[in-house]
Parts: structure tokens; sequence; C-alpha cells
């Protein structure tokens, strides 16, 4: 082989080793980013707590404030699965403006929200303002639409969708149970124990600068199909107590890394840069006084506040209805 082509190969096996590297390093890095200091905040599971059943017959008879102020207790007091605190690394990367390529890993809890334990638990649909609470007391926030995206395309569970007819009784305590069960049917049938990263069970409750404009509302998006494509396309439609069985509050943690160097994933989401690897959007406005508006009803002030803080003049459809609950 003559010595110019012997430097060309030697220099394509050493890009591809090199890249090769590159790629181990990320995974390994990416796995050891969701340590457990990052569910420090969530406290560990009282020994007599509630199991999921027991815990769903107690909530039985209660709907709206009464049922949110019992899971929000639950939840809060640490009733919650242990594969929850066992947080997984979500992967994005995206060339920036300036022709970087960011490696960004955020962790997530690897399914939706509930109470009990790992044998015997509840998926709890839960309202907004509920969802922001526990979120911000354990140092996480909700996902995006495209966190949602990646987290199902990421998932090494992909569950199959299960829609209950519609109806008022979608909001009762009976549906919540209901489609707990059938959801764990399905787990058991694949063989499948919870821990895993999984999704396609639930709509995800999610942030989006739509929020700016229908600050009374609650933004969902997600269940997604085997196809990949979406059931739920990005939507506002409902009030901000609104909560059906096909909900889930998946949290992610704020803690995210920016090749390889921790970064608020507050801070991330408000970065021109950044933002728009994680966001569609882009760039969330001002998204802690969107949360600290979103963690409480809202009335007209309210609403009339929020639309100052976001710069929007009253236009583009905003929702000047106060908090309705359709």
């Amino acid at each position: 082989m003559p010595r110019t082509w012997r430097i060309v190969v030697l220099a394509a096996a050493l890009a591809v080793a090199s890249s090769l590297a590159d790629g181990a390093l990320a995974d390994e890095t990416a796995s050891s980013s969701c340590a457990a200091a990052l569910v420090a905040n969530i406290p560990s599971r009282p020994p007599q707590a509630a199991r999921g059943d027991q815990f769903a017959r107690s909530i039985e008879q209660l709907d709206g404030i009464e049922r949110e102020a019992r899971i929000r207790q639950e939840v809060l007091a640490g009733n919650v699965p242990s594969f929850l605190r066992r947080l997984v690394p979500i992967q994005f990367s995206g060339q920036l403006s300036d022709g970087r390529l960011a490696h960004i890993v955020l962790c997530a809890m690897p399914d939706y929200l509930a109470v009990g334990s790992d044998a015997d638990f509840l998926y709890v649909p839960v309202q907004l303002g509920t969802a922001l609470q526990i979120a911000q007391r354990f140092g996480f926030i909700l996902p995006t639409p495209r966190m949602v995206d990646a987290i199902y395309e990421q998932a090494s569970v992909h569950l199959a969708p299960l829609p209950l007819p519609a109806g008022d009784t979608m909001r009762s305590s009976a549906y919540y149970r209901n489609h707990s069960a059938l959801i764990a049917q399905q787990r058991r049938a694949l063989g499948i124990a919870p821990g895993a990263l999984s999704a396609g069970d639930k709509k995800d409750l999610v942030l989006t600068n739509l929020l700016w404009h229908f600050p009374d509302r609650v933004a969902i998006y997600g269940w997604h199909r085997a196809s990949g494509h979406a059931i739920q396309p990005l939507s506002t439609v409902h009030g901000w107590r609104y909560a059906d069985y096909s909900h889930g509050a998946r949290l992610i943690s704020n803690q995210a890394w920016v090749d390889g160097a921790p970064r608020s994933l507050l801070d991330v989401l408000q970065d021109p840069q950044l933002a728009r690897v994680l966001n569609g959007e882009g760039v969330i406005r001002n998204l802690p006084q969107l949360i600290a508006q979103l963690l409480h009803p809202l009335g007209c002030a309210g609403l009339m506040g929020a639309q100052a803080a976001s710069g929007s003049n009253g236009t583009r459809g905003d929702s000047w209805r106060g908090c309705s609950d359709p």
C-alpha cells in the first residue's frame, strides 16, 4: 500500500475511534448525570403509607379540590413509588446559530406521577397548579412538547394508548383507577416491570409560551401511538383546574447538563441559543414568572398582569374570560 494511502487509512481509523470514544464518553456522562442527589428533595416513603389500591378507595367519592388536596398531601409526604426516584437521562443534540453542536442531557422520571409502592401504585392525574407545586417543591419542572417527543423516542417501553369512553365521568376517581389498572394489565401482559423509561400511557402537562396568552388554561400534549404520532396535539382548550384520566405529570429535574457542565434547566429554556434544542418555540419568555403565575388561580387582574409580563398587547386571541374551567 502506498505511503499516502496508509496515512489516509490511518487518519480515517483514528477519526472512527475518536467518534466511538466520544459516543461512549457521552453515554457514560449521561448515565452518571442523573444521580440520586437530584431526588434528595423527595421525602422517603413512610413505612405505613397507603398502597395504590388503598389510596384509590380513599378518594373514590372525591373530586375537584378535595381530591387534589389528598393527592398533593400524599405525594409531598413521599408516598410515591421508589422507581420514580430513579431518574433516566434524556439526550438532545442540536446545532446552534453560531455553528456549534450542543449536547444537552435532562433527567426525567421514568413514568408519570403516581401514589403508592412499586408493587401497587395509582397514576394520579392532577391539575396544573398541583403539578407545578409538586415539581417546584422537589426541584423539577414540567416538560416541553419537544421533550415529550424525545422521551417517547428514547423510551425502552412503548405502551399503547388506552382511551376510555368520553363524557363527564372522564374526570372521576373511578376513571383514574380504571385507567391505571388497564396500564398495569398491559405491563403485565408484556412482562415489563415498572422503572424502565416508559411512554405512550398518558398525555403530558407541558410548558409553552401559549400559556402567556391563556394563563387560565392548562397545556397538554402527547399520548403517542406506535408510529410516533401524538394523539393529542398541543392544546390549551381546557381550564387551569381541568384534569382527566388521560393526563399525566412527568417531572424533569431542573438540573440539566450542557456539554457536560451543570446548568439550570430554567436558564437553558431562556437561553436564545440553547432553548431551541429543547423547545420548538425556542425561548420560553420569563419562565420563572410564568410558573409563578400558573401556580395559583388567576382572576382578571392576574390575567392582565400575565399579559403585560409577556409583552402581549391583548391581541392574537388572548383569553380574558377569568379562571374558566370548561
